[in-house]
């Protein structure tokens, strides 16, 4: 009885939905339109004449066939993808494709130093970069691995540096400072104009400072809120308010006058950002080669 064989295609296609719950998303992987995938998902049960989807409008859930059906195939699709994987390491460019997840931030300050180099150094890997500074569950969306500031991880995830640390620094311009001078202590700037950033979730940023190891966070408040680097710089340097950026992103300003360093003595500590993928997962060839390469440019 050889319908009820499945094709590799048909298993991987079934997987798909059932990872993602949603046709639209399955298909815009699998590169095929919606109405395909449906289609092929519909004469795949009948020919196995058992049904593993509960379709509504909304979304998609797997009956308890799917499920136990899932269970069964996933450990196998993953083996079969790591054995192609791993034809990778006889092939003198490695070819596959490596997902990341990042904040807009990181991306910004090291697509010179970091990613532009890494695409010219491994021409046949293609390499898809989310920006975006939402928390995202690199794992549920799909993602090799996932970029944040901070050590703000989940227990089973691996972490290693993502470009070096740098300090984040209180600037302004000296047209601001000469209208309503300059704060002297991180408290202080609860009284002065700021210019404040908004994560994704809606949540504030806070401030973070040192004073003798000890970190304090300031709400400051101000009636610019902003969420992306480029922006706050252009507003700190029309006036706008305090802003509070990266090194890397003030340097130039800073060298040229066009803004001021505030609080100094408050910004000493230097954080950076970290790659980070699961632990218990197979590391693909692209990410491998990433890993190695951000060891090998640490500096």
């Amino acid at each position: 009885m050889t319908h009820h064989r499945a094709t590799l295609q048909e298993l991987e296609m079934f997987a798909a939905i059932a990872q993602h719950r949603s046709f639209r998303k399955a298909a815009e992987e699998r590169n095929v339109t919606p109405s395909a995938l449906s289609h092929a998902m519909r004469n795949f049960e009948q020919r196995l004449d058992v049904r593993l989807l509960n379709r509504t409008t909304r979304n998609v859930a797997l009956t308890e066939a799917g499920e136990r059906f899932l269970q069964r195939i996933q450990p196998a699709l993953l083996d079969l993808s790591q054995a192609v994987d791993e034809l990778n390491d006889w092939r003198s460019d490695p070819r596959g494709t490596l997902k990341l997840n990042m904040p807009r931030s990181a991306e910004a300050l090291f697509f010179d130093s970091l990613i532009l180099p890494f695409v010219q150094r491994y021409p046949e890997i293609t390499l898809e970069i989310d920006s975006n500074d939402a928390l995202v569950d690199i794992i549920d969306a799909g993602y090799d691995a996932g970029i944040r500031y901070g050590d703000v991880l989940a227990q089973d995830m691996i972490a290693l540096p993502f470009g070096p640390p740098m300090r984040a620094l209180a600037v302004a311009s000296p047209a601001y400072i000469a209208r309503y001078g300059a704060p002297q202590t991180p408290d202080a700037l609860l009284k002065f104009p700021c210019i404040e950033r908004r994560f994704p979730s809606g949540r504030r940023y806070r401030w973070e400072f040192w004073t003798e190891g000890r970190k304090q966070e300031v709400s400051v408040s101000g009636t610019l809120v902003l969420d992306n680097n480029e922006r706050i710089l252009q507003a700190a340097l029309a006036g706008a308010g305090i802003a509070f950026l990266h090194q890397a992103t003030v340097e130039q300003s800073l060298a040229e006058g066009t803004l001021v360093e505030v609080l100094a003595e408050y910004t000493g500590y230097a954080e950076g950002f970290w790659l980070y993928y699961p632990s218990r997962r197979y590391l693909s060839t692209p990410l491998r080669h990433f890993i190695n390469w951000l060891r090998e440019n640490k500096d």
